[in-house]
């Protein structure tokens, strides 16, 4: 049983490090500050944007600490980094020190690999307790790290609500003191015992109401979050804001202290039978096994031929030529199964693999860069005084997406549908959100787009893990993950340097402003374009996971066929 509580323990610490650790999501509140104490471009501002986002190419360098140093040890090498990177930057906006520009990227960057640290922590945590529930484990603390910007919001109105640099001090000292109170949980891990039956299903309800309490703080944070610029109404509403994230700790000890309410909550709800799609290992052992029988009598029923030499799934040709266009789309180098390892070399040959980056890229990275630029796009509309709200918004929004990617496995056994078609349905949003912002330049219309990208990335960003697993393989995640996450610095670059290119042809000084070498663009001409380009861009981002839909669909469907004839349970 005190093994037990300790486990639980490590999940809230690890909610507590996702809560207060996505630092870049703040970026917009002082990018304007940033911008005029170093007197740059909004080109040379977008870089610093993507230097935030270069940390995910060096992702691997955690992995590669975790070798060879204890788990808190690179925890706090994590929170030394940001303190110096996020530290630094904001002595310079309170002019105590002078920067040159490639100074400040590289300390933009540092602050970009201390979140790649702390997310590395967070998934080794999950994956070392809980072997059995660890997707959902990842999938509840990942979305916390959604809500960090509401969060930090609430802190600096607590503070200071007049300044930007404020968020710089937070993004520094706040994740290096959750470290230290997460120590003492992290040096207390227990040994992982094999649960029972009834143990399992017991962690099933802990996790229902984890994701329910998660949905009241995401509520709580969305109304209170920026509602607010008066200093004592700030602290009341963050306290609030932080008994609910100590309130995990609660929920346990009352699972495990009142059996009755063990056996109320089971006879109302079944959670059992439910869970996610990404299941044991055995289990897709169990699945590649089927599929090897079934290739010897060459196809099933469905009429595909199952595994070629590579491993890879054809479908068998009929008379009809008119299918051939579609088979060269479809039917070439399709999965076979679930599950299937893929080393880094088999991987990048996929053409699955490339479809799945193309969606990635141009769906959920756009999402990020969004956000990035809600600032300098707020100030163009003369709604600079609604930054708050805005990030606020995207970061609820993004926290209640992330706990959306989950729906899914709850209603499995009701309506089961491939998790890339949920994927591609979580992408459709995106382009009706740019439409509707490139259309109007109203504070309606600016609020509504913004939720509805934070929902739609957010939705991506906590499934991908998941689908990533499931697709190319649980064992080579690690890796295969870093891979598909280079999108996101590169599209950062990209897409920035795109929206920076059409803001400042738009640009022009302010006249009597002291720094009038300063280019400021104000109006709706600022965004149009980028907005029309990126609304563009997303849409390729959804024929692709269309396309990567249809070629998986069938994988997904014969996993689950032969899951339901074996009637082997897949439990969470």
């Amino acid at each position: 049983m005190a093994g037990q509580s300790r486990k639980w323990m490590i999940l809230v610490a690890t909610i507590w490090i996702q809560a207060f650790t996505g630092t870049n999501f703040d970026f917009s509140e002082y990018s304007s500050a940033m911008k005029s104490a170093l007197n740059i471009s909004q080109v040379q501002l977008n870089y610093l944007a993507t230097a935030n986002d270069m940390g995910k190419l060096f992702g691997w360098s955690s992995g590669l600490a975790l070798m060879y140093l204890p788990l808190s040890l690179v925890m706090f090498i994590a929170a030394f980094i940001g303190f110096v990177g996020y530290g630094l930057q904001w002595l310079l906006l309170n002019n105590f020190i002078t920067l040159p520009y490639f100074l400040v990227f590289f300390l933009s960057f540092l602050g970009g690999c201390s979140i790649c640290w702390f997310n590395t922590v967070c998934f080794v945590l999950c994956i070392r307790n809980f072997q059995i529930n660890r997707p959902l484990a990842l999938s509840l603390t990942v979305s916390y790290n959604g809500v960090s910007a509401a969060l930090y919001t609430l802190a600096a109105t607590s503070i200071n609500p007049s300044s930007d640099s404020i968020y710089l001090l937070l993004n520094a000292i706040v994740p290096l003191l959750i470290s230290f109170a997460a120590l003492v949980p992290i040096l207390r891990q227990p040994i992982v015992d094999p649960l029972p039956p009834d143990g399992v299903r017991r962690n099933s309800v802990i996790f229902f109401i984890l994701n329910i309490l998660a949905i009241f703080t995401g509520i709580y944070l969305l109304l209170f979050g920026s509602s607010t610029s008066d200093v004592t109404t700030a602290r009341f509403y963050l306290g609030g804001a932080l008994i609910l994230l100590v309130s995990p700790l609660c929920i346990p000890g009352i699972i495990y202290a009142r059996d009755w309410f063990h056996r109320t909550i089971h006879s109302t709800i079944r959670i059992d039978g439910s869970g996610f799609i990404l299941v044991h290992v055995n289990d897709l052992e169990l699945h590649k096994e089927l599929l090897a029988r079934q290739n010897s009598t060459l196809s099933n029923g469905d009429g595909y031929t199952l595994m070629n030499e590579n491993g890879s799934m054809y479908r068998t040709q009929s008379a009809k030529s008119s299918d051939v266009c579609c088979e060269r789309v479809f039917g070439q180098d399709q999965l076979a199964m679930l599950g299937e390892e893929h080393p880094a070399g088999v991987l990048v040959r996929r053409l699955d693999f490339w479809l799945y980056y193309v969606a990635y890229f141009c769906g959920g990275t756009i999402g990020l860069v969004y956000s990035n630029n809600l600032g300098q796009i707020a100030q163009s509309l003369g709604m600079s005084s609604t930054t708050s709200t805005l990030v606020t918004l995207y970061s609820s929004f993004s926290f209640f997406g992330r706990l959306l990617s989950a729906a899914p496995d709850y209603i499995r056994n009701k309506f089961y549908f491939a998790r890339t078609g949920w994927l591609t349905i979580a992408l459709m949003p995106t382009p009706i959100a740019f439409i509707l912002l490139a259309s109007s330049d109203s504070a309606a219309a600016l609020h509504a787009g913004t939720a509805i990208i934070g929902l739609s990335s957010g939705f991506i960003f906590a499934a991908a893990v998941s689908v990533t697993s499931e697709l190319f393989g649980p064992n080579s995640v690690s890796v295969n993950h870093n891979i598909l996450i280079t999108n996101i610095p590169i599209g950062s670059l990209l897409y920035g340097f795109l929206a920076a290119l059409v803001y400042d042809s738009n640009a022009y000084s302010i006249p009597g402003n002291s720094l009038s070498e300063t280019l400021v663009c104000m109006g709706r001409k600022c965004y149009f374009w980028t907005f029309v380009l990126w609304g563009c861009l997303s849409v390729v981002g959804l024929v692709s996971s269309l396309l990567l839909f249809l070629r998986t669909k069938h994988a997904y469907d014969h996993f689950e066929r032969h899951r339901i004839s074996t009637q082997t349970p897949i439990v969470s």
